[in-house]
């Protein structure tokens, strides 16, 4: 075929359509061929996968595919906004809509789908949009500027991302899902209750078992709300319909080309068409050989490559793919491989469930032990793996696969368990042992260069850790050494930099990266993994090694990140939030009247947090100093909500209110915080005292927490109740006041001295060989013998604690810091402004968008006193 083919036609540049043209040239054919491609969209091929993620600051142009070196290398014709209209199958030609004629030999349909839109009343009314294309969302970030609530039209994959985007965009949300559960074709109805749940806590609402009636429109044909299935109304003036996608087959059908009953061009195992043996169809458009439209990324990938194998008249066949998904919506991981729901005869469900912390995990297990599929919600952190193992037996039980770390004797399975067949990266079917060999035979030794070399990990990104750890694993299985240096300046890991630093009493970035940097870096400015790091290691050993204690002290002030350097949280808009200490919880009347003064001079925004205090936000830079100040001469003092330091000790109201409770829990969570206040470390660290064992603190999943017991205190350490919950393991139990607060200051210091840079205590308990037995030999048992140290470095930080706000606002140098513009110390940002909503304020975020001067109607967020 490919000695007579001269001429190859494209019709589609999406993301599947990109990968055919890079099959082309990786065959060669683009060298012996012509290649034309006719796009529809004004813009070449962008990732549709990540299209939200426009909403977070990403441009269409980092969104794009497509290289046009690589276009112009491979000499493809690339015809961007010009649609194919006609084909005329007899005459192999196509016509384009501004009148281009290209005769083919060969023709691929890459057409994808087209968003599906119930047939309801006014569904093409002004305030309607679909969740497509970049235009799309453009034209909906446009209409939102004029808006207040919007509401989705389907609780899919799709949808929940568009509702993110509606909520990042500041309207009050709502999805509308016919179906009883959310993500109703990827998980089940436990999975269903857990993502429910979390979406709901992050101020959705959520309508299920309900369908769209009627869109309901004003005099002036604009959307105003929505009539439902159950009689009910809900008032909405923005309506995004997300209710699943349908092959665009339009173009097949009028030139005669085979169809299915329910769409998508009928095609063979060579994806060409049963029509006609010169034409192809690959993606969302085409009904695949056994009977499924995919509308998956990856099988347009397979199919695209079966393509260019058959032009090039190599053996290969499409005959289905895998429909495992990975994704992070809404912040919430959501994931679901092979026989998710269990279909299979026989099977077994192994499931782990914690609705609290919206959490769930169900492995599908067939009567031999076959792993057949599983469906992850709130933690798909073994995903890679677990995928990996589908089809096979796995070498732990079923039940300590789904079992969070902590919560009982959790499997372990590493890369060095996989089989050199188990496909680690779905998207572009890459196998492990594809990737073993572009480690051994290809010489690749990092992450990108295994990307580049396999495609492994270039699509949605789901197993880049997986593959980090089976390249690293590969390399040192090949005696080869793997560099675990911090960073490109220093070749030494953060444990070590910590030792050297104490041990030489180093004061000095710049000393340090002199010394001990790689010989490249010395004499540089070092780079921005580094510079934050050493920061913090320097301000936890400040008073032992002699450097100043304050962050913003010399040398230190160029080392913080950007919240630490305005000792504040910094906001999307600019502004920043202001988050006093109130240690365990507690605050007196006086206290809280003063917080509600300064929030309404200052017209910030309150909230109540999770860590039982109060967040103000919404000052600007310049306003931070005099804010303090009067927090300051209240009696308070800076929360460290902008720091990797120790955030809050929250408490129960314990034996003095409670009737349940058997211990003074207040009394022990202030005396924690303000021991710990201030307390510099590798990520953030959060604890709790319950005062019974009913856990109303719930001390369990934080980094160390504490439960009374009617003999004392029991000390749990490891806990996290984030993106990755784990419950806390039980260090020591019936402990004295004394006891307990000594086995913190250990096990505090440990951490600090041993953990990786950005590394919570719960990684770093599962990392640290020989986990919690040995974190309990070293700080209870004291079997390494530098209890006495560690001791010693806690003593020393509690004493020379100084608040950071009060210092500053008495320092004319460091108060110079905090102006908008260096150049203009006066002048406030003109883009911090903020708009009216529920009796307080918001960002104004069409405003920071187009990044124009407020309008009269904007509120500016200046003092008013």
């Amino acid at each position: 075929m490919s000695t007579d083919t001269s001429t190859i036609v494209l019709i589609g540049h999406g993301m599947v359509g990109q990968r055919f043209l890079e099959a082309l040239a990786e065959r060669g054919l683009t060298a012996t061929h012509r290649v034309v491609v006719l796009c529809e969209e004004p813009r070449p091929a962008y990732d549709r996968v990540q299209l939200t993620s426009y909403f977070s600051g990403r441009t269409p142009e980092d969104l794009s595919m497509t290289d046009m070196v690589f276009i112009e290398e491979h000499g493809i014709e690339l015809h961007v906004g010009d649609p194919a209209e006609t084909v005329d199958r007899e005459a192999r030609r196509v016509t384009a809509r501004s009148g281009l004629v290209v005769d083919y030999d060969v023709l691929v349909l890459a057409t994808g789908s087209y968003p599906f839109v119930p047939p309801v009343p006014n569904k093409d009314a002004e305030g309607c949009f679909v969740y497509r294309t970049i235009e799309d969302l453009l034209a909906i970030e446009e209409y939102a500027r004029k808006s207040t609530t919007g509401a989705v039209v389907g609780g899919g994959l799709l949808g929940l991302e568009a509702a993110g985007a509606l909520k990042g965009l500041g309207l009050t949300s709502h999805i509308v899902e016919f179906a009883p559960r959310l993500m109703p074709v990827q998980v089940d109805e436990g999975g269903g209750a857990a993502l429910l749940r979390t979406i709901e806590e992050m101020g959705l609402t959520v309508h299920t078992g309900v369908g769209t009636q009627e869109i309901v429109v004003g005099e002036d044909g604009a959307v105003t709300g929505m009539k439902l299935s159950d009689g009910s109304e809900l008032s909405t003036d923005l309506v995004v319909f997300s209710a699943g996608v349908r092959p665009r087959d339009q173009l097949a059908r009028d030139c005669g080309l085979t169809v299915g009953e329910r769409g998508g061009i009928a095609v063979d195992e060579q994806c060409r068409t049963v029509s006609d043996p010169h034409v192809f169809a690959i993606g969302e458009c085409a009904l695949a050989a056994d009977g499924r439209v995919y509308g998956l990324v990856a099988p347009g990938y397979e199919q695209a490559e079966t393509v260019a194998a058959t032009i090039a008249e190599d053996e290969s066949a499409f005959t289905g793919a895998d429909l495992s998904t990975k994704l992070k919506l809404l912040g919430v991981d959501v994931a679901s491989f092979g026989d998710a729901h269990g279909t299979a005869e026989d099977c077994l469900d192994v499931v782990y469930s914690d609705s609290r912390s919206g959490l769930y995990k169900k492995l599908v297990i067939g009567r031999d032990g076959t792993l057949l599929g599983g469906i992850l919600v709130g933690d798909a952190e073994a995903y890679g793996t677990l995928k990996a193992f589908t089809g096979s037996v796995p070498p732990v039980s079923p039940e300590s696969l789904v079992l969070p770390a902590g919560a009982g004797e959790a499997g372990r399975l590493g890369p060095s368990a996989l089989p050199d067949d188990a496909i680690i990266c779905s998207c572009n079917n890459v196998r492990k042992g594809t990737i073993r060999e572009a480690v051994t035979e290809h010489k690749c030794t990092t992450v990108p260069e295994v990307k580049k070399c396999t495609k492994a990990g270039t699509t949605c990104g789901s197993c880049v850790k997986v593959l980090g750890q089976l390249i690293n694993a590969e390399l040192e299985a090949s005696g080869v050494e793997v560099d675990k240096g911090l960073c490109a300046c220093f070749s030494q890991t953060r444990e070590e930099l910590y030792e050297i630093v104490l041990a030489l009493r180093i004061t000095s970035f710049r000393d340090l990266l002199d010394r001990h940097g790689r010989e490249a870096a010395r004499g540089g400015d070092g780079c921005e993994v580094c510079k934050p790091t050493v920061g913090s290691i320097i301000a936890s050993l400040a008073p032992t090694i002699g450097a100043s204690t304050h962050v913003l002290d010399g040398e230190q002030a160029a080392l913080q990140d950007t919240n630490d350097h305005f000792l504040a949280n910094l906001q999307k808009n600019g502004s920043y939030s202001v988050v006093p200490r109130i240690p365990g919880g507690e605050i007196a009347p006086e206290k809280l009247i003063v917080i509600g003064e300064i929030a309404r001079d200052f017209g910030l925004y309150t909230k109540i947090t999770g860590g039982q205090r109060i967040d103000m936000f919404g000052a600007r830079v310049e306003q931070l100093p005099v804010i303090w100040a009067r927090l300051v001469d209240a009696g308070f003092e800076s929360g460290h909500a902008y720091g990797k330091s120790l955030r809050t000790v929250k408490s129960c109201v314990g034996q003095t209110w409670c009737r349940y409770g058997v211990q003074d829990s207040v009394r022990m969570a202030i005396d924690l915080e303000l021991r710990y206040r201030g307390l510099r470390s590798p990520h953030k660290l959060k604890s709790a005292v319950s005062g019974c064992q009913r856990e109303c603190a719930e001390a369990q999943s934080k980094d160390f927490g504490v439960i009374a017991t009617a003999g004392g205190w029991n000390l749990y350490v490891g806990g996290n109740g984030g993106a990755t919950p784990r419950h806390a393991d039980l260090l020591a139990q019936d402990l004295s006041d004394a006891e307990l607060i000594r086995l913190i200051d250990r096990f505090l210091m440990f951490y600090i001295r041993t953990a990786d840079r950005l590394e919570r205590t719960s990684v770093w308990l599962d990392r640290i060989p020989g986990g919690l037995d040995h974190v309990r030999d070293v700080v209870v048992h004291d079997s390494l013998g530098i209890c006495d140290e560690l001791e010693a470095l806690m003593a020393a930080h509690v004493s020379h604690y100084r608040d950071e706000w009060a210092e500053t606002i008495n320092d004319p140098e460091k108060l110079a810091r905090f102006v908008s513009f260096v150049n203009a110390p006066d002048t406030p940002d003109p883009v911090v402004a903020f708009v009216p909503e529920r009796d307080q304020m918001k960002p104004d975020l069409p405003l920071l968008n187009i990044g124009l001067r407020p309008a009269d109607d904007v509120l500016e967020g200046t003092a008013t006193r």
